[in-house]
């Protein structure tokens, strides 16, 4: 057996000692190899790390779950499939994520919320095993919407949010959540300088996919929501980003796809910003330019286009709104 190969097998051997100081070395050794050397990630793994990473997360010790969060993290960049498949990972994800306020280190909340959205966002089968967890997505709700988490928090989990967005299911479990009227908030209040406009992007991004049902019209209507995303396609909206724009016409259309005769004759009322949906028709990207496109039909023919922008989802069946 190699050098290497053994001492990862001596370092997760050492994760199941009783000896909180030897666990700690332990994951700082762990951390740190799999930062820097991605080819000892499936080792780890291959090793056994999963399961004891997660029960690492449970711990008191904030330096514990640092390490233990921030390996995870790193083993979900290159070798997802381990992750997957132990038992052990969501529900210590949850447990880690549900106590941001309280218990958890934020570097750590921060950890496990960027580990789900590399999973979410890559392994399409991993979607529908979170939707079945709904006290992960009450934790990234949790995070937030609470007033006090810190902005990279907010980020990483609403990154993980629009992973999980991505299963059609889950848009119904977080807008019964009330996600809704956070995300609208944080585009309202948003911070300043680049950590706004950072904010209103991952924001708009999951309320675009979870316009994507037809359960977001009531919810949408409650926070004026047509008017704030039509807004943001108005010519005064300069400050908006480019991709904030693309978001805001995936999150109308979606809506209009989703939605009633009422809410599609209140889209068609309420955006009269055709310089800003030409705006990202020109300088989208490719998706960008077909929701443009699609968005124009909708607004000047009255149709909605699917095949020119068929929803988002994690496979070609998703594509009709979930009810």
């Amino acid at each position: 057996m190699d050098t290497k190969r053994l001492t990862i097998r001596t370092l997760v051997s050492a994760l199941t000692s009783p000896s909180d100081q030897t666990r700690l070395a332990a994951l700082r050794h762990l951390h740190r190899t799999s930062n820097e050397d991605s080819a000892a990630r499936p080792l780890i793994a291959a090793a056994g790390a999963v399961p004891l990473l997660a029960a690492a997360l449970y711990s008191a010790s904030h330096p514990i779950q640092d390490h233990a969060a921030a390996t995870l993290l790193n083993l979900s960049i290159s070798d997802r499939r381990p992750l997957l498949s132990s038992p052990a990972l969501l529900p210590a994800l949850a447990h880690l994520l549900s106590r941001h306020a309280t218990s958890s280190a934020a570097s750590s909340v921060q950890a496990a919320a960027a580990t789900l959205h590399s999973l979410l966002a890559v392994v399409a089968e991993f979607r529908p095993i979170v939707s079945s967890n709904p006290d992960i997505l009450h934790a990234l709700v949790g995070i937030i919407s609470h007033p006090d988490s810190p902005t990279r928090s907010v980020k990483d989990a609403l990154k993980a949010s629009f992973g999980a967005a991505l299963y059609p299911p889950s848009r119904v479990t977080l807008i019964r959540l009330g996600v809704v009227p956070f995300l609208f908030g944080l585009v309202a209040k948003g911070k300043d300088g680049k950590r706004r406009i950072g904010i209103i992007e991952d924001a708009t991004a999951v309320i675009a996919q979870v316009a994507g049902c037809k359960e977001s019209e009531e919810a949408f209507a409650k926070v004026s929501g047509v008017s704030v995303l039509a807004m943001m396609l108005g010519s005064e909206s300069g400050s908006c980003s480019l991709r904030t724009k693309e978001n805001a016409v995936a999150a109308l259309l979606n809506l209009v796809r989703c939605g009633s005769e009422k809410v599609v004759g209140e889209v068609r009322d309420k955006v009269g910003a055709l310089d800003g949906i030409a705006y990202v028709q020109e300088h989208g990207s490719a998706k960008g330019k077909s929701k443009a496109i699609a968005f124009f039909k909708l607004l000047l023919d009255g149709e909605i286009a699917e095949d020119l922008y068929p929803l988002d989802s994690d496979s070609a069946s998703s594509s009709s709104c979930s009810g």
